[in-house]
């Protein structure tokens, strides 16, 4: 009978601890950073985009690559990366379409291999919206306003 009991408790004790190494390395969606998320921040930032950190653009690069340079001056917030596997042309067109998915109300006014521009407002109060290839494997994303 105890050796029953100790072969119950070794298994439940590894089940709690499998269930428990599962349960810390599991990521959890709200701890993923939101590409949407931080495209509406960096547009609602507009015309002013000083506020912003070079850590507010980087989840908009994180599905396509893992070395993104952002920074904020007074009308401009840009970002730069190397996408990671595949080429550039297929990381610049899933960023438009981010993009499009992420703000329905932009209008979406230049559909090119190298380059994807949108743009949100009316003429003298709009926010642009540019995703480009930067050199033969960089990618920039570049949102400036005029207001």
């Amino acid at each position: 009978m105890h050796s029953t009991v100790r072969r119950v408790t070794r298994a439940t004790l590894l089940v709690a601890s499998c269930a428990a190494f599962v349960l810390a390395s599991t990521a959890r969606a709200d701890d993923t950073p939101s590409p949407c998320n931080a495209l509406k921040r960096i547009v609602a930032a507009a015309p002013n985009f000083a506020s912003l950190s070079s850590f507010d653009g980087r989840p908009v690069a994180l599905s396509y690559g893992d070395d993104a340079q952002c920074a904020a001056s007074q009308s401009t917030y840009r970002c730069t990366w190397t996408p990671h596997g595949g080429s550039s042309a297929d990381a610049l067109q899933s960023v438009a379409a981010d993009i499009a998915a992420c703000l329905p109300d932009a209008t979406h006014d230049q559909n090119s291999p190298a380059r994807q521009h949108f743009y949100l407002g009316a003429r003298g109060a709009r926010t642009d919206i540019t995703a480009a290839q930067a050199g033969s494997n960089r990618l920039k994303l570049e949102v400036s306003g005029s207001r």
